[in-house]
């Protein structure tokens, strides 16, 4: 079975053989509009989607259906459509947004003069009238190609991918992003400008049938007025997983692999960890995986016969903080998830602009939240009692996500973050929670005191230590895990596939006491001995509450997995200044505690 990892081109993947998740039955579904937006995150199978579409209607390519799409659904029942368009394909995702605005705006003008160039070519059979390419002014080209084609019995199909990748990455480019986006966007800028004349084409026939993909629908809010004739059909029910894959279509695939059979058996539920949980519309309850990472994983258990050692996939990467509130954002999303696992909104929003995302006035935020939705950061999950709209981050790569933006953010020197590494590592690999402690002390809590951040509470304790632990090549690394209807604070289970190296797998119990409980001000507490600061009454009470914990998790834990080579802590955080932890051992044998406080 050959995979098609970062394939796009449907026509290659069909002729070649390799595996295809049939998505063809939903055409009779789209033709009833005839101008659609489509938004899914990065990396989520829009372009194979478009390509399907276009190999679908293609006048040219009439001669191959019964070879692309005959063993398809649609194949059993065409269209009256099928084959019927000229197709003419642009992918902003080429364009260069490097640039001043000029540059940018002529490298979108060389892209779309290069693809109605390629037009003329595949279509020179046709008798199409001349067509002036104008390389200054691709307005004019397109104005040729309409008065070209607007006479002729065939009209065109246009496909646009990724419309807003190049304004999104100039709206998220340095200190003067939102003056450079809004350039293109705003008044006569130049995107705009080009929609107008799409809307207007579409009036005429000449763009009989548009079909466009995106990420989000920020930039589509900024130029509404130069094109608001689109159907907007990305929450709707028959589409939730026209991009994406089921579990029963990977489980198909997984019993008719040839591989490791130890590793076979673990495979679903380690994908289901790191690539399910995307929904993206109301009233779907079966979450959708990402494709491209589920072909990733795939192609490489197959040849290797192993699971990928990165389950990450660089692309997925989004800076957020460049955007006015992002840093906070960030933050206060770690918080929210770690206590309740959802985020709640009043809704998504779905026509948003930059200006209104980035409001002072928007204290709510949910502009920005509905941001980080459309970029797949984070997904539906139905309604709360009030009827505000639940978001959840949907797998353990989107905490990823968050767990790196962190550090990052609170430990900007390298070497800082390395030596909070190093301190990390002694833990999972020596079981030995000394230096990371003094490593949050002295570092962490020095960023902690000095900025003013929303959150001081056990919250924040446990933020730094997940930023500091996060390993998700060695381990499934979970915060907030369910054990018997309640959850741990932090597990660190060894993934399957890395159980044969000398590491343990940990569970961590965090408890804050404020200097308040404590009786002690800052300066008093950073003068204490380590032995002081454990006799404090205040500090005993919640280390002796935090191993009642460790000890009942623990034991759930070694029940359910046998396997277990595992390290239980309690730490205890005295304000933002000293940190006390203990290791709380559960002997296999007994339910008596072992172990003592170690300082």
């Amino acid at each position: 079975m050959n995979f098609p990892y970062g394939y796009s081109d449907f026509k290659k993947i069909i002729l070649n053989h390799y595996f295809y998740c049939d998505r063809t039955s939903r055409i009779a579904i789209l033709e009833t509009n005839d101008i659609q937006l489509f938004l899914r995150p990065r990396r989520f199978g829009k372009s194979l989607l478009l390509s399907m579409l276009e190999n679908y209607y293609d006048v040219a390519k009439k001669e191959l259906f019964d070879k692309l799409f005959g063993h398809l659904e649609i194949g059993k029942k065409p269209t009256p459509l099928h084959n019927s368009y000229f197709i003419l394909k642009w992918d902003f995702s080429c364009i260069d947004a490097s640039g001043s605005v000029d540059q940018i705006r002529q490298s979108l003008y060389d892209h779309i003069n290069n693809c109605i160039k390629r037009f003329l070519i595949c279509y020179q059979n046709y008798n199409i009238p001349p067509i002036n390419i104008d390389p200054a002014n691709a307005l004019s080209s397109i104005q040729s190609l309409a008065n070209a084609v607007e006479f002729m019995d065939t009209s065109i199909y246009l496909l646009i991918d990724e419309y807003d990748n190049f304004a999104n990455e100039v709206m998220m480019s340095g200190d003067r992003h939102i003056e450079r986006y809004e350039s293109l966007v705003r008044k006569e800028g130049i995107l705009k400008t080009i929609f107008k004349n799409i809307k207007s084409l579409a009036s005429s026939d000449v763009f009989d049938r548009i079909f466009i993909t995106g990420v989000s629908p920020v930039v589509m809010s900024d130029i509404t007025s130069g094109f608001n004739i689109g159907e907007n059909i990305y929450f709707e029910d028959d589409y939730n997983d026209l991009c994406g894959f089921t579990e029963s279509e990977i489980q198909a695939v997984l019993s008719k692999m040839k591989a490791n059979e130890v590793h076979s058996n673990n495979a679903l539920e380690i994908m289901k960890l790191y690539y399910n949980g995307y929904l993206f519309s109301q009233d779907v309850t079966e979450p959708v995986y990402n494709p491209t990472l589920v072909l990733y994983f795939l192609k490489r258990f197959q040849k290797s016969g192993r699971f990928p050692e990165n389950m990450f996939d660089e692309n997925l990467a989004m800076d957020i903080s460049e955007i006015k509130g992002g840093n906070q954002l960030i933050i206060d999303l770690m918080q929210q998830s770690h206590q309740s696992h959802k985020i709640e909104i009043q809704q998504i929003s779905q026509k948003f602009g930059i200006r209104r995302m980035l409001s002072d006035a928007t204290h709510d935020r949910s502009f920005l939240i509905s941001f980080l939705y459309y970029f797949g950061i984070l997904t539906l999950d139905g309604r709360s009692e009030n009827g505000d709209q639940v978001l959840k981050l949907p797998n353990l790569l989107t905490k990823r996500l968050y767990v790196d933006r962190i550090n990052e953010m609170l430990l900007p020197e390298p070497v800082e973050r390395d030596k909070g590494k190093d301190a990390a590592k002694k833990v999972y690999q020596k079981g030995d929670m000394e230096a990371l402690c003094r490593f949050v002390e002295e570092y962490y809590f020095m960023v902690f005191r000095n900025r003013d951040y929303r959150w001081a509470n056990e919250l924040t304790v446990k933020t730094a230590f997940l930023t500091l632990l996060y390993n998700d090549i060695l381990f499934i690394m979970d915060s907030e895990r369910e054990i018997e209807r309640q959850f741990a604070d932090l597990t660190m289970i060894i993934r399957p596939d890395m159980r044969n190296f000398r590491l343990f797998d940990i569970l961590i119990e965090f408890k804050y006491v404020s200097l308040a409980d404590a009786g002690l001000t800052g300066e008093e507490a950073r003068s204490l001995s380590a032995s002081a600061i454990a006799s404090r009454p205040s500090v005993m009470r919640a280390m002796e509450e935090g191993k009642e914990q460790a000890r009942k998790y623990s034991k759930s834990l070694m029940k359910k997995y046998p396997e277990l080579r595992l390290k239980s802590f309690v730490v205890t955080a005295l304000g933002f200044d000293r940190v006390c932890w203990s290791e709380v051992v559960v002997p296999l044998s007994s339910h008596g505690e072992g172990g003592g406080m170690r300082e």
